[in-house]
């Protein structure tokens, strides 16, 4: 019998046949962003800018609109526009996003971890929060705790968190309307006993509850990118397909002011009585402009231990050409590439371990045996199956949240095709395919405790670095993965599922009873209180939810102001700082995390 494989589902073989059904795109109308986003190719060869953010996504994008308030921003994405690619516009296009990446700059770069775990990385302006399954949620309340029980070591200020969170929900946050699906796994939890009912909100609680979802009330995708039409057009412009390849650092010497100056300026005699930071800057993409002064803000001076300071960037368009944003006197350069894409620049640069750095011919320019390591992934365990009745396509709507360290479970519903893999003699060639309904039950493990690590595979800023992170090295989360698909089982064979269960054959527990569950792809164990049992499952079966995070970790690799440790005028802003995974899923996190530090940035110049 052909095969069918989703991102959803387990398989690794690359033997399984692969197609999907795309439903009709709803095409967004012209994004706010397009008077200020310009190819790589007609930016200057040289320029220069208060801050530089490499990395146009989830972060990035919150992140330089809000700096743009007052500051002429440059962002690099190395992908090109969400409207160049119609699989992104809806949740219908969602599958295909992240099947078709053959090409070099597909949106969607997939990659594979050691483990040989699938997984991929948004590569176009928005990053992940573009190619996602759109479910918004915040993030925990102990991950702003700070210390070691925190997501991050930062003192996190609690109201400009909650005010980040409502700027970023205003433009891409909304409520679903759920259907058969999703309505009978909301029943199926609270039968499960992920109680109380929540209802409908963003917040994390315990309990089963509806997420807000990036799409809107028209099937339309919102991302990172939407965060855009916040930015001040005068003071941002935004590159895409362009490839920072290394970040420009000078060495900090002792006793020196050691201010990142890229230029001469000449200031006038009244420069106290100037507003602290203010930028005029008007023209096109390819038309630089070097105000005659900046007064000096404290957020790019040196710090007694800092070594070197960060003074630009040099990337490469898509023709193969060379350019070199600098920083202007106070600025800074911005990582906001993303868990591959902060600690691999890092990395090239020369900012890693000396020996690791060394061995591959790089120069050594900061000693930081931290870079790469802390690297986190969310186990995925999921069972799929047909469905006895039909389901609409339907991505994260409801999630059940048991308990504080209890695995998550969220569940999705899709409708894909499959065409027989060989010739038959009672089949015409122009047969047309078969479409059938699929539905996918998962459970995620918060955290994860399990570190893996990141290396470089190759001097080229494009390849894919390697990665492996060593699910389930930790016995916790194993232990964590047998409760949670435990719970799966709970939920599938619960009263609210009865109607969706058809046809085959499937076993529960140690009953000899038959269940009528046609599974696709691996079935529940036959024996679900036998832990080994189940514990083998979750290691045969382990996959992603794409919630991979770290590798600059916080209070490792940057302070609790994100800055690069022993480098001035450097920061890594997004999810490679993170020590555990915010909530249930991060991007609402990230988001926030964009305008938070924007904001706090912000107010260090005013002082």
């Amino acid at each position: 019998m052909p095969r069918l494989q989703s991102p959803w589902l387990v398989f690794r073989s690359h033997r399984w046949f692969l197609g999907f059904l795309i439903d009709p795109i709803v095409v967004s109308p012209l994004a706010g962003y397009a008077g200020f986003t310009c190819d790589a190719t007609v930016f200057p060869k040289e320029a220069e800018y208060d801050y530089i953010i490499v990395g146009g996504g989830t972060a990035g994008c919150p992140l330089a609109a809000t700096l743009s308030e007052s500051h002429r921003v440059l962002v690099l994405e190395r992908g090109g526009a969400p409207g160049e690619f119609p699989s992104l516009a809806g949740q219908d296009g969602f599958l295909r996003t992240l099947v078709d990446t053959d090409a070099r700059d597909s949106p969607a770069q997939p990659f594979t971890s050691d483990e040989g775990v699938p997984n991929a990385r948004g590569r176009v302006l928005g990053g992940s929060s573009a190619i996602n399954a759109g479910f918004y949620s915040r993030a925990h309340p102990s991950f702003f705790d700070g210390g070691d029980a925190g997501g991050t070591v930062a003192a996190w200020n609690i109201g400009l968190v909650n005010e980040s969170f409502e700027w970023v929900e205003r433009e891409v946050a909304f409520r679903p309307v759920l259907r058969s699906w999703q309505a009978a796994v909301r029943d199926g939890l609270l039968e499960a006993g992920a109680t109380p009912y929540n209802g409908f909100t963003v917040e994390h609680v315990v309990g089963t509850k509806i997420g807000a979802a990036t799409f809107d009330s028209h099937g339309r995708r919102h991302s990172a990118a939407d965060l855009l039409r916040f930015a001040n057009p005068t003071n941002i412009k935004v590159a895409i397909r362009a490839t920072v390849h290394r970040i420009l650092l000078n060495p900090v010497l002792p006793g020196s002011l050691s201010l990142s100056l890229s230029g001469s300026y000449r200031c006038p005699s009244n420069l106290a009585s100037m507003v602290l930071g203010r930028r005029y800057w008007f023209g096109s993409c390819d038309q630089p402009s070097s105000p005659p002064c900046t007064l000096l803000g404290s957020s790019g001076r040196s710090r007694p231990k800092d070594q070197v300071m960060a003074a630009g960037v040099v990337y490469r368009d898509g023709m193969g050409r060379h350019h070199r944003a600098k920083t202007r006197p106070g600025g800074e350069v911005i990582l906001s590439a993303g868990a591959l894409g902060s600690p691999q620049l890092l990395l090239l640069s020369g900012i890693g371990p000396r020996p690791y750095l060394s061995a591959w011919g790089i120069p050594v320019a900061l000693h930081h045996p931290s870079v790469g390591r802390h690297m986190y992934d969310n186990p995925r365990n999921s069972i799929s199956f047909i469905p006895a009745v039909p389901v609409d396509n339907s991505l994260i709507q409801v999630v059940g949240i048991p308990g504080a360290d209890a695995s998550f479970v969220e569940a999705v519903s899709n409708i894909v095709t499959f065409h027989s893999p060989a010739p038959s003699v009672f089949l015409h060639q122009s047969a047309s395919p078969l479409f059938v309904t699929v539905a996918t039950l998962m459970e995620k493990v918060p955290g994860p405790a399990s570190e893996g690590s990141l290396r470089l595979a190759s001097l080229d800023a494009r390849d894919n670095p390697l990665v492996r992170f060593n699910y389930f090295s930790r016995p916790e989360d194993l232990a964590r993965c047998v409760a949670g698909v435990r719970r799966l089982g709970d939920v599938l064979y619960g009263r609210s599922m009865k109607e969706f269960r058809a046809g085959a054959t499937g076993l529960r527990g140690g009953r000899a009873g038959r269940r009528d569950t046609r599974f696709v792809g691996p079935a529940l164990p036959a024996n679900m209180s036998d832990d080994a049992a189940v514990a083998a499952f979750c290691r045969r079966t382990v996959s992603t939810l794409w919630h991979y995070h770290g590798g600059c970790a916080s209070g490792k690799v940057v302070d609790g102001d994100f800055r690069v440790m022993g480098a001035a005028a450097l920061r890594v802003v997004d999810g490679s700082t993170f020590r555990v995974s915010p909530g249930t899923n991060p991007q609402a996190t990230v988001m926030m995390m964009g305008r938070y530090v924007g904001l706090k940035m912000l107010q260090e110049r005013e002082e």
